[in-house]
């Protein structure tokens, strides 16, 4: 198999550093575009000598994404946020800034190029979020027409957003809220499944020009994954049921708040279902069994039981 050269913007995020870790064990060059190179330093470790380099670039500085890509084969963008803050606004980071990448990587002759979207993303959404990934999706294949792109539902792994922060919050509260009752259906997807994902499309060119959809093997409703994620750190809380209306009004005051729990925008996005289309492609077109989110929370989320990761006994 050829060494493949892969520029990824965003890679030292979550999912980013499982996709570096996985090309750099089958002995690609990887270099890691982000705000901070020096926070990312941990990634050079994910391989040999002078295998991950880093480099300070953001996707709103055009002439450095230029010498970013240059002499790679691919370029995978990972840069998203959850919510606005400051100067990271949706539109400059899920639209206008994959527009501008997706040029430069086209006009400096890179093969694949990979856009990481998210289920849900829809033009006509009400949610900013999911309009910009969809404004995304569309600029990036203006510009670049072959690219291949990844619509994950919610990510699981060590590192996630997800089910810590519920964990965390279950060990300071005792009660849990349901925004919308809890019936909003998820199909978790394992971010080691992700990456595989991302692996082999850089190595089919069949994947070229198409949109994947990435759901685990199983949907749970809300309440279905609250009650999962306490059984595994053995604690009894109890879930209230919160409607969207006052779930929106909480998520207003929430949202003044630095790293926020909460937003508007995200109220929005839970009244729909963060699942895999019926007739999408997904992991099964990729040749990856994805792996159960019960296989993986033990791996992590042991540490919220009480008295910590060697914690035995019942319920607390």
């Amino acid at each position: 198999m050829r060494q493949n050269r892969v520029a990824i913007l965003g890679g030292a995020g979550f999912i980013g550093r499982y996709i570096v870790k996985r090309l750099a064990e089958r002995g690609d060059v990887v270099v890691v575009g982000g705000r901070n190179a020096a926070a990312a330093k941990f990634l050079k470790l994910k391989g040999d000598v002078g295998q991950v380099g880093l480099i300070n670039v953001s996707i709103g500085d055009e002439q450095l994404l230029r010498a970013f890509v240059a002499n790679n084969d691919a370029v995978v963008n990972l840069v998203g946020i959850l919510q606005e803050s400051g100067s990271q606004r949706f539109e400059a980071i899920h639209h206008i800034g994959p527009a501008r990448l997706a040029r430069i990587a086209r006009e400096a002759g890179i093969e694949r190029f990979i856009q990481m979207s998210a289920i849900g993303a829809d033009p006509r959404s009400p949610a900013a979020y999911a309009r910009t990934k969809a404004a995304g999706e569309a600029a990036a294949r203006d510009a670049f027409p072959t690219a291949t792109i990844l619509r994950p539902s919610v990510v699981f792994g060590p590192e996630d957003q997800f089910f810590n922060r519920f964990a965390a919050m279950a060990t300071i509260s005792p009660v849990l809220p349901l925004i919308g009752g809890g019936e909003t259906l998820f199909q978790p997807v394992y971010v080691g499944d992700i990456a595989e994902a991302v692996v082999r499309i850089i190595d089919d060119s069949s994947t070229a020009g198409r949109t994947y959809e990435l759901g685990g093997p199983k949907t749970y409703s809300m309440r279905a994954l609250v009650e999962l994620l306490l059984e595994e750190i053995r604690r009894k809380r109890l879930l209230v049921n919160l409607p969207f209306g006052a779930a929106a009004i909480q998520a207003r005051l929430l949202s003044l708040l630095p790293d926020a729990p909460l937003t508007p925008d995200q109220v929005e996005m839970l009244k729909y279902d963060n699942i895999v289309s019926p007739n999408a492609l997904g992991f099964e077109a990729l040749g990856i069994k994805p792996t159960a989110v019960e296989a993986i929370l033990p791996t992590y989320l042991d540490r919220f039981r009480r008295g910590g990761w060697y914690a035995r006994g019942p319920a607390a």
